[in-house]
C-alpha cells in the first residue's frame, strides 16, 4: 500500500522527468530572466528619452579592462570561499543548498549563457539606465548608490549578500566611470559569474565526492 507521500514524489519525479523530456531546465528560467533585463531596459529609457547604450562601444580595450576589473571580485570570492565566516558562510550554505542543486544539470556553456546574459542584461539596467540617468541629473555619487543599493536589494538572498551585492555594484559602477564604457562592466560582472559559477559547482561536486568516500 503506497502512502500519500509516496504518490506525490512519484508525481513529482514524472513531472520532472516531462519537463526535462521537453527540454525546459532550470537554467532556462535564469537566461531568459537576465536576457529579458536588456529589452526592459531600452524599453523604459525610450519612454523617459534617455538611452542606457550612450556610453556602450565595441572596442578591445574596453574588453581588457573588463577582464582586468574582473580580477578583484575573484579575488574576493576566492577569499569567502577560503574563509568562510559568519554571514559569508549563510552565503554560501545558500548555494549549495538552495542554488547550486537548480544547476547540477548544467555544464560549462549553460553557465557561460546564463552569465553572459546576467552581464548584458544586469549592467544595462543597473548602470546604463539607472546609474547613467540619475548621474546626468544628480551627480555621479548619487547614480552610482542608488544604482548599487538597488542593485544590493534585488539579490535578497540575506541581509549579508544584500551587502556584498552592494559593494560589488558600487565597485561596478566606478568602473564605468574609470573606463567610461559601459562594454567594461558587462565584461567584468559576466566574466566574473562565469567563473564564480565554475569554482562554486567545482567544490560542491569534490565536497560530495569526498562525503562518498
Amino acid at each position: 500500500m503506497k502512502i500519500q507521500g509516496d504518490v506525490d514524489s512519484e508525481d513529482d519525479m514524472e513531472e520532472d522527468d516531462a519537463l526535462e523530456g521537453d527540454g525546459i531546465r532550470p537554467f532556462a528560467f535564469f537566461v531568459l530572466l537576465e536576457a529579458g533585463l536588456a529589452p526592459t531596459s531600452l524599453l523604459i529609457g525610450w519612454a523617459l528619452g534617455f538611452s542606457p547604450l550612450i556610453d556602450f562601444s565595441w572596442n578591445s580595450e574596453a574588453v581588457i579592462w573588463g577582464i582586468a576589473a574582473a580580477l578583484p571580485m575573484l579575488l574576493f570570492l576566492a577569499t569567502t570561499i577560503r574563509w568562510p565566516i559568519g554571514p559569508l558562510q549563510r552565503i554560501k550554505t545558500f548555494f549549495d543548498r538552495e542554488l547550486a542543486p537548480l544547476l547540477g544539470g548544467c555544464n560549462w556553456s549553460d553557465f557561460l549563457l546564463i552569465s553572459m546574459a546576467a552581464g548584458v542584461g544586469e549592467e544595462l539596467l543597473f548602470r546604463g539606465l539607472i546609474q547613467g540617468a540619475l548621474t546626468r541629473t544628480f551627480g555621479h555619487i548619487t547614480g552610482v548608490a542608488a544604482a548599487a543599493i538597488l542593485f544590493g536589494l534585488l539579490h535578497p538572498v540575506s541581509l549579508a549578500y544584500i551587502v556584498v551585492a552592494t559593494l560589488l555594484g558600487a565597485y561596478l559602477g566606478v568602473v564605468w566611470i574609470v573606463t567610461g564604457n559601459l562594454l567594461s562592466v558587462m565584461v567584468a560582472h559576466g566574466l566574473y559569474d562565469f567563473i564564480a559559477l565554475l569554482i562554486l559547482m567545482s567544490a560542491r561536486k569534490a565536497n560530495g565526492a569526498d562525503q562518498e568516500s
